[in-house]
């Protein structure tokens, strides 16, 4: 189900004009389940992030959404991951890269500890949900703070 949106938005003193473009009504409940209110630009964001099969740097996004202000970008990518809608990964590459979360990420609370893979050829970042980081038991001296577990490889389109 898709429903048309028809705005004007300025933000930083750009302006948006957004005429009849359809925003996934997927979307805005995404926006509501998470309790963060649906703007123009959050759902824009939340959109193309719905798009991709992979994940994507803030530059990324801001080619695709161009003219769109980065700070902006930036601030809606921080509180999509603060609200548990999207997690970062570091891929080893030195720019973070950014994915949707799986349903059961919660505010401050991510669920998804899975594996990553980059793919060297393309240079495109996979989540691989379905295989689980295992669980590390640290001695009692240490804290554990985040974990991160990248493959690296040729993905399945560059090896064809």
């Amino acid at each position: 189900m898709r429903r048309a949106f028809q705005g004007i938005s300025l933000i930083f003193g750009h302006c948006f004009c957004i005429s009849l473009i359809e925003v996934n009504s997927r979307a805005e409940e995404k926006l509501l389940d998470r309790k963060i209110n649906p703007t123009a630009m959050r759902m824009l964001v939340l959109d193309f992030l719905l798009g991709k099969q992979s994940a994507i740097s803030l530059s990324d996004i801001e080619r695709g959404l161009y003219p769109a202000d980065r700070t902006t970008i930036y601030r809606t990518l921080k509180t999509f991951g603060q609200n548990g809608l999207i997690h970062i990964i570091d891929d080893g590459t030195g720019t973070p890269k950014y994915a949707l979360c799986v349903d059961e990420c919660a505010e401050n609370e991510h669920q998804d500890a899975h594996v990553h893979f980059y793919c060297t050829t393309c240079k495109e970042t996979f989540c691989l949900p379905d295989h689980k980081i295992p669980q590390i038991i640290l001695p009692s001296h240490f804290h554990f703070a985040e974990m991160n577990l990248t493959v690296k490889g040729i993905c399945g389109k560059c090896s064809n």
